[in-house]
């Protein structure tokens, strides 16, 4: 009877330290793994209410639709991103305060992601020429642009390659890490530029005096006039050629 007695009480005594434990763990690591929890909640909604504010400023109000692409990209690149981190930092804060060492897991975490930099320095390179290539509004789909030593009608813009497609159908895909300068002939506006071949018995001044009046017909033509936004340049003879002088024009076009 006495040793029933004494083994309830050596029980009662033991149920009385793990509960005490476990309120003093809840009243310190506990509650700082709650606060830890709902501080990543509470950035998670401030990142995304951010991002979204983002998302419009860079669509627009007008909906374009390569706008709203480029913002759908760089703000889910973004967001992927933040979230990621903030997952980290909240695992690793909640493991340090349930007494798991992370110092070797920032170890073997820092010499994993040197692996992966230098396995994938060229699509590191890629991903991160994209984003800029995005969030500077470089290039747009449509655009006639030259870059990576190609030339055409850019048909995709991605994060990691530009595909266009040439004047003979070619389609060139081209790693973004690739370009180094980009040439876009059709950024806001452009020109259309035309080197116009007259004898040399012709007079010069009636000549620039038809050019213009061309130009004036076109401005006023119900096909070509609204893509028209000023009127016909004349840079005057650039060549003397063997059999004719050349006139340089240009119109400022949409």
């Amino acid at each position: 009877m006495d040793d029933l007695v004494n083994l309830t009480a050596r029980s009662r005594d033991a149920m009385a330290t793990v509960v005490e434990g476990a309120l003093t763990w809840l009243a310190t690591s506990g509650l700082q793994i709650v606060l830890i929890l709902i501080g990543a909640w509470v950035a998670m909604l401030v990142s995304r209410k951010l991002l979204n504010r983002v998302h419009k400023t860079i669509a627009g109000k007008h909906g374009d639709i390569e706008r709203v692409k480029r913002a759908d990209t760089l703000t889910g690149i973004l967001g992927t991103v933040l979230w990621m981190l903030l997952f980290l930092a909240a695992g690793m804060m909640v493991l340090k305060e349930i007494g798991v060492d992370i110092a070797p897991i920032l170890a073997v975490a820092g010499l994993g992601g040197l692996a992966i930099g230098f396995g994938a320095q060229n699509l590191v390179r890629d991903v991160i020429t994209g984003f800029f290539l995005l969030a500077e509004d470089q290039i747009r789909v449509g655009d006639i642009i030259e870059a990576g030593g190609k030339s055409g009608e850019v048909m995709s813009l991605g994060l990691r390659t530009v595909r266009m497609r040439a004047l003979d159908g070619t389609l060139h895909i081209i790693p973004n890490g690739n370009i180094t300068t980009v040439s876009n002939m059709t950024k806001d506006y452009g020109y259309a530029l035309a080197n116009v071949g007259v004898a040399y018995r012709e007079d010069t001044d009636q000549v620039f005096k038809v050019i213009e009046e061309v130009g004036a017909d076109l401005r006023s033509d119900a096909e070509y006039g609204p893509s028209i936004t000023d009127d016909m340049e004349l840079h005057g003879i650039t060549t003397f050629g063997d059999s004719a002088v050349v006139i340089r024009c240009r119109m400022k076009t949409q």
